[in-house]
């Protein structure tokens, strides 16, 4: 840079100035660039040989057309502008942008002619985070937890924080947060390191996350001396403003992480506990490369309450996950297994459960073998979701197996398992525990293979099809009865003609409400695939579930295909 005398004092400011961490460029009083530090080109990717002798919009990014007028302004002024944002768009697939502070300065030489200007660059973690750390925490809430997915809410923790904090993050849970069918306690040793985590959630400022050695998913094996088996042992955060491979011990166990260690230039490390109501999840771990700034406390405590926040979603998420798959194997093992209508109808059933955002619900059908080589269907629905839903469910089918056995006509059936509905939930309330579940649906079906009729009862719950001999269908109209658990009116029968050939469609209302749609659209498209061609009940059965708008669905969705013989 002209106008620096030779010398010592010369030679240290003119040094001074070219490794500075601090990103300079000067522009003349033609706005061409005629200097520019390697800080600066750290920074922003330009090259110098492509900066110099450049006009503002030429050699810099992001909004450089205002940056060339801000410039302008200054050099015409002579008003300083300190702080002024210069962000950095991230490579493709990143989400938000880096950046900077910029500062802008008219330089004079000694008699007071204008130079041009000079611009000062500092790195800032976020161009949102200005020391306002409530803000930034706030701000978190509508991108981290909008799920009660494990593995979303800890790709949402990685993706936010990069690059507000790091230019490298991976979130690793622990077995408190069951992301595998093996436990990791069985998985052993691999080459000295210990199964301890897996990956839920990884970003970078790199297309692809190429620093990590796993996916998400996968198995992540740590060293028993690494930092990482520090902050899992202790619970307590660990800031490493300074990384340097070749002075870390525990990495001579973990070559592959030296490597990209090495590769991509990790400089600082910062892992911190991710805990909640007292159980500890895993351990949340931000990188520094691109950004030459070593973490510092402010980076910490930022870090600290991001991860704080995300760790609540995260432990919802594990709560809700847990009693998810606690219902849906209680609702599975209470199902039959197979459905056979013997020597009066064929038969075949098809459940599917509801989506993770809705929970398992209370859905439930049988066939049961009657006297006379009749045949009862059943099929119901629990109002609610969750164990409790899955848990009446149960008690209700194992009621109406027994009312069954006594044959009794389908009116009075529900009528007694209404008045069982009823007192199971006073039990529950005499018990002190909270009653979720207040009401229930079902149809009780019973076909004569002599006459080819079938007589049903209603209580709450949507009337089945019938798919006639001439290829038509309908949904007679039925009287529908209060749902289970009102215990106020008797459960009126109904018979319905089916000669040879006709098939007998019940069904839950999952089948054939959507929230965006009039029940009538559902209805005529189960109608309409129930009298498509099929090789089997089964296949037809599959091919009417695969109608369904959502896969899966929003509410636990029940058929029971019934044709007589």
């Amino acid at each position: 840079m002209s106008g620096i005398p030779e010398g010592g004092a010369g030679a240290a400011l003119r040094a001074l100035l070219t490794d500075s961490v601090v990103g300079l460029a000067v522009w003349d009083t033609d706005l061409r660039c005629v200097w520019a530090n390697g800080a600066l080109e750290r920074y922003d990717g330009i090259a110098r040989e492509r900066r110099l002798g450049r006009r503002p919009r030429e050699s810099l990014t992001g909004d450089a057309d205002e940056l060339e007028a801000l410039v302008r302004r200054v050099l015409t002024t002579g008003r300083c502008v300190t702080g002024r944002e210069y962000r950095v768009p991230t490579e493709p697939g990143g989400r938000r942008d880096r950046a900077f502070s910029a500062s802008f300065v008219r330089l004079h030489d000694a008699g007071g002619r204008i130079l041009g200007v000079c611009m000062l660059m500092l790195v800032v973690t976020d161009r949102r985070w200005a020391g306002d750390r409530l803000a930034v925490v706030s701000e978190s809430g509508t991108h981290v937890g909008t799920t009660l997915d494990v593995m979303r809410t800890a790709q949402e923790l990685a993706d936010f924080t990069v690059p507000l904090i790091a230019d490298y993050v991976t979130v690793d849970l622990t077995e408190a947060v069951r992301l595998g069918e093996e436990p990791l306690d069985r998985l052993g040793r691999s080459q000295g390191r210990v199964p301890k985590f897996r990956r839920a959630g990884r970003a970078s400022v790199h297309t692809g996350s190429p620093e990590s050695l796993w996916l998400n998913g996968e198995v992540v094996y740590v060293p028993e001396t690494s930092p990482f088996m520090q902050v899992l042992s202790s619970g307590r955060p660990l800031l490493q403003p300074v990384l340097d491979p070749s002075h870390e011990a525990w990495l001579a166990d973990d070559p592959a992480r030296a490597a990209k260690i090495r590769e991509f230039g990790m400089h600082s490390l910062l892992i911190l506990p991710i805990h909640a109501r007292g159980v500890l999840l895993g351990v949340a771990v931000f990188v520094r490369t691109a950004n030459p700034t070593p973490f510092d406390d402010n980076d910490r405590l930022l870090a600290e309450e991001l991860v704080a926040r995300a760790a609540l979603s995260l432990d919802n998420a594990r709560r809700y996950t847990r009693e998810h798959n606690t219902a849906l194997a209680l609702q599975r093992s209470l199902l039959p297994r197979r459905v056979h209508g013997g020597a009066a109808m064929e038969v075949a059933a098809r459940y599917l459960p509801a989506d993770a955002e809705e929970g398992v619900g209370g859905d439930w059908f049988d066939v049961i073998g009657l006297p006379g080589g009749r045949l009862a269907l059943v099929v119901g629905d629990v109002v609610g979701h969750g164990v409790n839903a899955a848990a009446t469910m149960g008690r209700l089918g194992m009621a109406i197996r027994t009312l069954a056995d006594l044959d009794l006509p389908p009116g009075e059936v529900l009528t007694r398992l209404d008045r069982t509905f009823i007192r199971l939930t006073e039990d529950e309330e005499e018990g002190g525990r909270e009653v979720a579940t207040m009401s229930a649906t079902c149809v009780y079906a019973v076909y004569d293979p002599a006459t080819r009729s079938c007589t049903l009862a209603l209580a709450g719950h949507p009337p089945p099809a019938v798919v006639h001999r001439d290829g038509d269908y309908s949904f007679p109209d039925l009287p529908h009865g209060l749902p289970l658990g009102v215990g106020l009116l008797p459960f009126p029968t109904a018979e319905l003609e089916l000669p040879a050939g006709s098939l007998l469609a019940l069904f839950t209302d999952g089948l054939v409400e959507d929230r965006d749609q009039d029940i009538e659209v559902g209805l005529r498209r189960v109608g309409r695939a129930l009298t498509r061609g099929a090789s089997s009940l089964e296949d037809l059965g599959t091919a009417v579930i695969g109608t369904l708008p959502a896969t899966p669905p929003p509410d636990d969705v029940t058929l029971l295909l019934a044709r007589g013989l």
